[in-house]
């Protein structure tokens, strides 16, 4: 790295506009829902941008939009948001990606639809011209929103960087198990986490001896998030450790929890914090991030985050 540049991270993925659709009642299926209906940039790689831009973390995001008006907004939402935009590839002939999900009156995910066809144009020929952005950085974070030639570019070019990583999605979490034993950090759910191993995640021993083939696989630490159960963490050297699930007042939206937590985990890497410290701290994150209606909140800063964990130990 040259040592005359500003640290930043480079975020690599997708961005997407988020239109969610929460029921104001019990959901009902095949059937009208009164509710509320909110829209807000999203998309995993971008909202870790968001986050870390927000935590005061100088950020380049890496993705591709369409040339239409989503496109344009997510221009300038990531901008007046804090993140570098130079990275962001504009592709014509395809639509900005999309996500529709819809939200029971808990505020958490029933169903989701993904159009995400414009990343199959994020490959390998595209972000060549990036290497030296890439080269630079103090972290890369990847999600796997990113096609097969990407992943494989990425994580041999860069082999020699720290390298985060996302599953996304049971689709598309075993997109990155050709290259695991490049990624040093892993970030997954449990469900994400069967689909990329082909194991069970349902109890306290079977997410061990998931964490155990994940790192048997190269990865030097792994997050595996259950939801209400807290977060199971753990490095090639130790067995997971659960850290407990903290109780919310008010859930707006579930969806951008694990996005916020992996953007705390990130900060905290930067920090050279210990990994019981970053959990409590990307924990923190996902708590303000979930009460907000919007996939990133802009309440989310090291401050509030802060105030949180204070408020937490007195309590």
């Amino acid at each position: 790295m040259n040592s005359d540049i500003r640290p930043y991270v480079s975020v690599i993925g997708g961005a997407n506009i988020d239109v969610f659709g929460r029921s104001l009642e019990s959901l009902r299926d095949r059937d009208s829902n009164p509710g509320e209906v909110h829209s807000s940039p999203g998309g995993v790689a971008r909202n870790i941008a968001e986050n870390l831009a927000r935590l005061d973390v100088d950020c380049r995001l890496i993705t591709a939009i369409g040339d239409d008006q989503n496109g344009e907004m997510l221009l300038a939402q990531g901008s007046a948001a804090g993140i570098d935009m130079q990275g962001v590839q504009r592709i014509e002939h395809l639509p900005t990606s999309s996500y529709l999900s819809i939200l029971d009156s808990t505020g958490d995910m029933h169903a989701a639809i993904a159009d995400m066809r414009i990343m199959d144009e994020l490959n390998a020929d595209r972000l060549a011209p990036l290497q030296n952005i890439i080269e630079n950085s103090s972290l890369i974070i990847l999600d796997a929103n990113l096609p097969d030639d990407a992943l494989a570019w990425l994580t041999n070019t860069f082999s020699e960087h720290t390298l985060f990583a996302d599953t996304v999605s049971t689709t598309k979490a075993p997109r990155l198990e050709p290259y695991l034993n490049a990624i040093h950090t892993l970030k997954t759910g449990t469900i994400e986490a069967e689909a990329l191993t082909g194991l069970e995640a349902r109890s306290d021993g079977q997410v061990q001896k998931l964490a155990e083939w994940i790192h048997s696989h190269g990865v030097a630490r792994s997050y595996i998030t259950r939801g209400d159960h807290g977060v199971f963490y753990s490095t090639d050297r130790t067995r997971a450790i659960m850290a407990p699930h903290q109780n919310i007042p008010e859930i707006g939206n579930t969806t951008g929890a694990g996005d916020a937590f992996l953007a705390g985990i990130a900060y905290s890497w930067l920090q050279q914090w210990s990994m019981e410290e970053s959990v409590d701290f990307a924990l923190a994150a996902a708590q303000i991030t979930v009460q907000s209606h919007t996939t990133c909140s802009p309440a989310l800063s090291p401050a509030a985050i802060d105030q949180l964990l204070e408020k937490q130990r007195v309590g």
